[in-house]
């Protein structure tokens, strides 16, 4: 079985998806028989060759939702390349709002078990919890095409590499942040709530398996100031490092 596609791009909320598709003028959309999702596709060239992209945006956020998307868009699509773009909490070092995280290791932060405090070195009052932390790594050969891009002169995003933890909840408190996260994994630099799910949706997809990638950029700390202002920006610098990276570095033979 061959790829049909060449880039699949996995969204989670709108205005993710509505900077996806200010990346191209030509998008068409795609209907599959008995299927309720709505897919867009387009194409770009390089070397010579057409490339095609389709994308689609998740039904409700979570890891659920993006699980089965990531799945559905491997099935039908048979993608190359499996991307997720998209916002982030910010909270690894030296960040500002729009800086473009591309996990190295993503993991689930959320996988563990409630007891009482006593029983727990991660406490919330009364509550603790013992953690089962479960990761899965990036390709190794995107992983050292992300490293030579980070430096290059060509790119203009500031970029950050390294771990992505993954939930379902969302996070407007530090204390999740410190005794739950950086605690297991210290240099953790984001955190959202679907990239665990395309990763496994990949790792375990049937042959041909698309590479999967996450593009996440920043659009607030996981504080008690977090507020969707930032949003649309990050958005678009997610987006178009993700183009940028695809159209230009990734290889397709």
């Amino acid at each position: 079985m061959d790829y049909n596609f060449d880039v699949a791009i996995v969204t989670a909320v709108k205005i993710e998806t509505e900077s996806v598709m200010r990346l191209y003028d030509d998008w068409k959309e795609v209907k599959i028989s008995s299927d309720t999702q709505v897919y867009y596709e387009t194409s770009f060239e390089k070397d010579g060759v057409k490339r095609r992209v389709i994308t689609a945006q998740q039904n409700e956020m979570g890891m659920t939702a993006a699980s089965y998307l990531a799945s559905k868009m491997i099935s039908l699509f048979r993608p190359r390349y499996l991307i997720m773009v998209g916002i982030a909490a910010g909270i690894g070092a030296e960040q500002i709002y729009g800086d473009v995280i591309v996990p190295d290791v993503i993991w689930n932060y959320a996988a563990g078990k409630f007891v009482s405090a006593e029983k727990a070195d991660i406490t919330f009052g009364d509550i603790g919890f013992l953690p089962r932390p479960i990761a899965i790594e990036i390709d190794e050969e995107i992983l050292s095409i992300i490293k030579a891009l980070k430096d290059s002169p060509d790119n203009e995003f500031h970029l950050h590499i390294g771990p992505m933890a993954c939930g379902n909840s969302v996070v407007a408190n530090r204390d999740v942040v410190n005794k739950q996260i950086h605690s297991l994994f210290p240099k953790t630099a984001g955190l959202d709530m679907e990239s665990y799910s395309v990763f496994y949706a990949a790792m375990h997809a049937t042959e041909p398996k698309p590479k999967a990638i996450v593009i996440k950029s920043i659009c607030d700390y996981a504080d008690s100031e977090k507020s969707d202002q930032y949003q649309k920006f990050a958005s678009y610098t997610s987006s178009r490092f993700a183009k940028f990276l695809y159209e230009n570095y990734l290889k397709y033979e």
